[in-house]
């Protein structure tokens, strides 16, 4: 996997690097908010005031515990799921707060997804040629034979033979599912894609193929992505940039190297030290978290990890933190380093 990695010396994460070569980011989320109705005035705060940016040709990962609202965010970047509040741009373009039929069909180009299960993903009654060329129809009207012969390109791609594409979901390896899946994301030739834990649901033995497949085509195409998963050291090698998300919102971002081997959050700290480590050779003492992610429901002032946090502070209950910049694209949520005036950092 290490091609998939650019040289880390040369590395810059993707708003730095957006500045230093005069290029505005190709996604931005400004305070997206994506809740659920629980019951009577009971609202799950799945995704609650998110604003990032993702630079052209970069790779976000995002990261977190299971209930943290990483694929919520994810589908409701690209439309799959209405906002509740806030603003999605797209390239300068503000995207709809609701989509319609007619802007799938106007986005299909724009943005696309991978999602996690590629058994669930495809219709069992399509065929590949069906499934794949499904994205040519909504993106606009081609032929039957340019349809057959650009799925055949693109099954290719991903290391398929054109003759499956008369074959069906099931007569498939959950490897080749996903392998369909990805050809279905990329044959409009989009721009950005979210991966939605695209590996989580393979064997060990190929997973690893999948990920150097889509390096492959994010070097060909230069694509932009964002990389959801909860395997950090996976995230690590494949992105420029990793985000670390718990309860709806996000709890630090920063390069991926940085915030892998440096990590500042103590939540952060607690995940990279979860993390398996797969060198025998190497020695680790696993620190799992304790307790469970809270109830998303209503959620009140103060720091949402505070009931977990091995480092809390009386502070911490009352007031709700703030993204910090703590270095030249390195950001914490954390009144470990100062209050929202800045002082009183803490660089441990």
């Amino acid at each position: 996997m290490g091609f998939f990695r650019q040289d880390v010396e040369s590395e810059l994460g993707g708003l730095l690097l957006a500045a230093m070569t005069n290029m505005q980011p190709i996604l931005e989320t400004k305070n997206l908010k994506k809740y659920f109705g629980a019951g009577k005035n009971q609202w799950v705060h799945a995704v609650d005031g998110i604003s990032v940016s993702i630079g052209e040709n970069e790779i976000l990962g995002l990261v977190g515990e299971s209930g943290s609202g990483k694929s919520t965010f994810g589908k409701t970047v690209v439309g799959l799921l209405d906002k509740t509040e806030g603003e999605v741009w797209f390239k300068g373009e503000r995207l709809p707060t609701r989509y319609g039929p007619g802007d799938f069909a106007r986005h299909a180009r724009l943005m696309q997804m991978i999602f996690q299960d590629p058994y669930s993903s495809l219709n069992p009654r399509m065929t590949v040629l069906e499934i794949v060329g499904e994205g040519l129809r909504l993106a606009g009207a081609v032929g039957r034979e340019e349809k057959r012969e650009r799925v055949a390109e693109w099954l290719r791609r991903v290391g398929l033979e054109p003759d499956h594409m008369s074959r069906y979901p099931h007569e498939f390896s959950g490897g080749q599912r996903q392998r369909i899946g990805i050809a279905r994301a990329l044959i409009v030739e989009t721009e950005f894609v979210v991966s939605d834990e695209p590996i989580s649901a393979l064997d060990v033995s190929v997973q690893a193929q999948v990920v150097n497949l889509l390096g492959e085509l994010k070097a060909d195409l230069g694509l932009t992505m964002l990389f959801i998963a909860h395997d950090l050291s996976m995230v690590r090698y494949v992105s420029d940039r990793m985000a670390v998300m718990y309860l709806g919102v996000l709890v630090e971002i920063g390069p991926a190297d940085e915030v892998f081997f440096r990590p500042q959050h103590p939540y952060t700290k607690l995940l990279v030290a979860s993390n398996p480590e797969p060198d025998p050779r190497r020695e680790q003492v696993h620190r799992p978290i304790e307790g469970e992610i809270p109830s998303p429901i209503n959620i009140g002032a103060g720091c949402r990890f505070a009931g977990r946090c091995p480092q809390v502070m009386e502070h911490c209950q009352q007031v709700t933190p703030e993204l910090l910049q703590i270095g030249a694209d390195h950001q914490v949520a954390c009144h470990l380093y100062g209050t929202q005036s800045g002082e009183g950092t803490n660089e441990n």
